[in-house]
Formats: C-alpha cells, structure tokens, sequence
C-alpha cells in the first residue's frame, strides 16, 4: 500500500519516460521521404511533439497534399519507428528512478500515450520499463488523442483510481492540457524549452522549466509526498 497519500502515476511515454523524439523525427523524415516529402525538418517535427501518430499523419495528408490513404501512412511510419526502437530506445535515468521509487511503495502506475501499441510495448520492453509499468493504455484505444482528456481517463479507469487522485508526467503542451481537462495534477517537463511560456504548461502543478536536463527523481518524489513526509524514504 503507497504511502503517497492515495495516489496514482500516469507517465506518458516519449519525451517524458524516454528520449524517444529523435527516433519519431527520422521515421517521419523516412516515410516523408517515401511520399515525395524530401525536405522534413526537425523544426516540422517540433510542431507534432505531443499529438497521436495518427492524427500527425492525418495532419501530413492535409499539409503535404498526399495522396496515399492516412492508414498506408501511419503504417509506414510505424514500421520506420519499430526498427529504430528496438535497438535505440533510451530511458532517461531520472525518470526510471521515479519508476523504481514508485513502484517499491506499491504506487498504481500506467502510461498513457500517443503512441501505437505496438511501439509503447517495444519500447518498454527495450528499456525494461515494462517490469514496472503493466498498464499503457495508447491514442489508438481512445476516440480522441491529447489534447483531448480521453487517453489519461482510460488509464485512470484501467488502474481503479479517481482521476482527482491521479498525477500526470507530460513534456508536452498537448499532454499537459489533456492532464488538465481529465481533472488531474500535472508535473510538466517541457520537451521543447523554448515551449515552457505554453498556456497549457500554465496549468501544472509543477513545472520543470529546464526540461530533463532540470529534472530530479527526488524532487518529483518530494513534490508528490507534499508537505508530510512518507515512511518511505528514497536514497538522497
């Protein structure tokens, strides 16, 4: 039983758990390429960092004129970013010590991502982030992905927790902003630095203007327990 005072963790996946950005840049980049899109910038990929793969590719459809139908898309872009998860996915060190923390209280834990199912299992499975975190719930599982609440009401629904109970980790505005329209605390670590001033990021109960670089396991820790501290005391 935790003693955080009832609370359950949602984790969304890339950005946040994992240093997964550089690997979706260059499956868009790749499946771009394939479509006569040669010049895909990680500038574009910025603009997508916290939307659904498949509501980016429904997007590329529009902005780039393809032709190709959204489902061929997403399948080649799905297929771009599996071969480079599973041999390049990374955990940031921080946050896999919040994992380990939490999960030695007996906190509830899930991830709630953007991401396909297929690729939040490989990753997971790279990283060995799967032994702590059995509950992930994907965009593709919900009618509406972030900014939508959709996707953080599943897991809180998933783990038995009232989302009044639940704290989200987000890097991104998309993420923070579904956080807060599920009615739960965000602990926000912006992705893109210069995005920390975003409306959404406003709306978190902490913000890591630094990003990960800023971030600290003890810190979150410290910030979750509140003011009373736990019997369960973390190495400093």
């Amino acid at each position: 039983m935790s003693t955080l005072g009832g609370i359950s963790v949602i984790f969304d996946l890339d950005g946040t758990l994992v240093d997964s950005e550089p690997n979706y840049y260059e499956a868009g980049r790749l499946t771009l390429a394939e479509y006569g899109v040669p010049d895909f910038t990680w500038a574009d990929h910025e603009t997508y960092v916290g939307i659904s793969t498949q509501e980016t590719v429904a997007d590329w459809k529009r902005r780039y004129a393809l032709t190709a139908p959204v489902e061929e898309l997403l399948a080649v872009k799905n297929r771009h970013y599996l071969e480079l998860a599973r041999t390049s996915a990374r955990a940031y060190p921080e946050m896999r010590r919040l994992v380990e923390w939490l999960a030695a209280e007996g906190v509830p834990l899930a991830v709630a991502s953007g991401s396909s199912p297929e690729a939040i299992g490989a990753i997971l499975a790279r990283t060995g982030l799967d032994a702590q975190l059995r509950i992930v719930v994907s965009a593709d599982e919900v009618a509406r992905g972030k900014p939508a609440p959709d996707v953080f009401l599943e897991a809180a629904r998933r783990i038995g927790a009232d989302p009044a109970d639940c704290v989200v980790l987000e890097d991104a505005a998309p993420g923070a902003a579904a956080a807060h329209a599920a009615g739960m605390r965000c602990i926000a670590v912006p992705y893109v630095a210069a995005q920390a001033d975003a409306p959404e990021f406003a709306t978190a109960g902490l913000l890591v203007r630094g990003g990960q670089d800023a971030f600290t396991a003890r810190a979150a820790y410290d910030w979750l327990a509140g003011p009373a501290r736990t019997s369960f005391c973390p190495e400093r």
